[in-house]
Parts: structure tokens; sequence; C-alpha cells
């Protein structure tokens, strides 16, 4: 067996998690796994793993050499991927994370126009408003807020800005009034995340008091925007949301803007995608695809769902 083929082989006997599954990933049987790698310890003069009956477990000595040999086998492939992409289509199974209600409303209804345009990809979607591990998890781009972006090793390409309004159904108001301050905003009932800490903390700006940010609170916490949008219409407390997801809402009348004269403007979505890596075809095809899709100008503002300036001074002025 060639050293590329060994190193191969350990990379993905520490990725699986055992000798077992590596053996199945390599369409080997345990046993040859096995005698292979006490074959690479033998002629490096070291123990890469600590055995035990039930588990494999990397050596000091181990983690260094994983880390090179990542590196080798990541650098094989995409020398492989660079030459063949030259006379290949975008083909293969592409994994995405997106945010729950940005993933349904806008993304997932554009898929199948993705897919006939790449016929020979597969695409498998995950929508969900936790952070997510890329390298990790084995994805391949995430469709996040700016919020969720924790990691500053990935590559983040900005595709669009995310508005947002607070608002609430009119039942909700009628029951408790309408804040006309944001410092008001804390004797009301505020739907928050429990995924995304940040995404509870409002910011306001004016010309009396400056720039402030208020950690809202409230009775009712959820994992997705979809559920706090869902709370929302169902005259649970307040929410601050996108303007892409809940302007239908506010245009049939069964939710009601609140302190529009406060824009809060200054989240994005993002596209994001491990650096190490090449960009493969399969996930610039897609990120392109995005960007064409919500670049220069999002589709709710090329469709007209946002409220005109003069439609926002006529609320604003209404309170």
């Amino acid at each position: 067996m060639d050293r590329a083929a060994e190193m191969q082989m350990f990379v993905r006997s520490v990725e699986k998690g055992s000798f077992s599954a590596a053996a199945r990933d390599l369409d080997l049987t345990p046993s040859a796994v096995s005698k292979q790698i006490r074959r690479l310890e033998d002629r490096l003069g070291v123990r890469l793993f600590n055995r035990t009956t039930r588990r494999v477990s990397l050596t000091e000595v181990g983690h260094a050499y994983y880390e090179r040999c990542s590196r080798i086998i990541q650098e094989i492939e995409e020398a492989e991927e660079a030459v063949t992409a030259l006379n290949e289509n975008p083909r293969g199974t592409l994994r995405v994370a997106a945010t729950v209600a940005f993933g349904r409303v806008e993304v997932l209804p554009r898929i199948n126009e993705f897919l006939e345009r790449y016929p020979e990809l597969n695409v498998e979607f995950e929508l969900t408003d936790r952070h997510v591990d890329l390298i990790e998890e084995g994805i391949d781009v995430a469709i996040q807020w700016r919020e969720q972006m924790e990691d500053p090793s990935l590559i983040a390409r900005r595709l669009c800005v995310n508005r947002r309004i607070i608002c609430a159904s009119p039942h909700y108001i009628a029951q408790h009034g309408k804040p006309r301050t944001p410092e008001a905003l804390l004797e009301h009932n505020c739907l928050t995340l429990y995924e995304v800490s940040q995404f509870n903390d409002w910011a306001f700006e004016d010309a009396e008091h400056g720039h402030r940010v208020l950690h809202v609170k409230g009775s009712f916490r959820a994992n997705t925007a979809d559920a706090l949008y869902e709370a929302a219409l169902a005259g649970v407390g307040l929410a601050r949301l996108s303007t892409w997801l809940v302007m239908p809402a506010i245009r049939r009348g069964e939710l009601v803007p609140v302190l529009p004269q406060y824009p809060h403007d200054i989240s994005a979505y993002f596209l994001l995608y491990p650096h190490r890596r090449h960009l493969s075809q399969k996930v610039r095809a897609f990120v392109d695809f995005l960007v064409e899709v919500f670049t220069p100008v999002p589709p709710w503002e090329r469709e007209g769902l946002e409220f005109t300036q003069a439609e926002w001074q006529e609320r604003i002025e209404r309170g």
C-alpha cells in the first residue's frame, strides 16, 4: 500500500471513529484496516492510536500526524478536482444548511430551478437556526444571519440585507397597547430565540438618546424565527422579524408594525463555506445561483412586497 493510501485509511479511521466504520466506508474488512494501521505504526515507529476493547482514540503523536495527513489528503482531492472540473459539470451531493424561515420561504421554492440547471447534482438541505459547524458536520454551504456567524476562519459572502421590523397582532395591541418608545418594550412580552442570543439584542438610535441596545425578554422563547412568527400571529407578544417574512401579514392586517420609525437594517444574510478548500464546482454553482437570485436587489423588494417610503411615513405618523 502506498503512502497516500495509508494516509487516507488513517484519516478515514480517525474521522469515522473506529476501524470498523472506516472499513465499511472503504469497502474493506475491519481486520484489514487494523492490520494496515499497525503496519503504518511499525513503519513510523510510533503508536498512533490507543486501543481498548470498545474504542480507539488518538495518541498525542497521532493527533499531530492526523493534522498533517488531513491537509495532504485535502490537497490531493483539491488537485484532482481542479483538473477534472475543467471538463465536468457540477455533480455529486451538495449539503446545504439554511436558517429555517429564509430557507423555507425564499430558498426552497427556487431549488427546483437550480436542480434543473444542474441535473447531475443532488441536494441535502437542512433547515436550522442553530450554530452549524461546517467542517465537523460536512456542510458545503450555510446560509445564516450575521448574528449566527461565529467562525472567522470561514469564507463569508454577503447575500442580501436582512431588514427587520417589530410587529404584533391587532389582538395583542388591543389587550396591551402599542409601545411608543423603545424603552417601553421592556414592559411588553417580547418573543425571543434561545439558539442565538444576539437575536434578542434590539438596537435603536435617535437624535435624543443616541444609540442603545435593549436586551428584550418575554414568556415565550423558541428555536426558530418561524416559531416566533406564528406566535406573533397568535397574539402571544411582540416579535422583531424580517420584512420579507412579515410584510404579507402586515398588508393583510394580521400584524401591526410597532415603532416603524426605528429601522433595523444592520443584519444581513451570508453564504458561508470553508476557506481551506478550493471552491468546488458544486459549491460555486450554488453560490453563483443564489447571488443571481438575491443580488443586487432581493426578490421581495423587486416584487413590491416592501412598503414605499410614503407608506412607512403614513404609518409612523399614525403611531
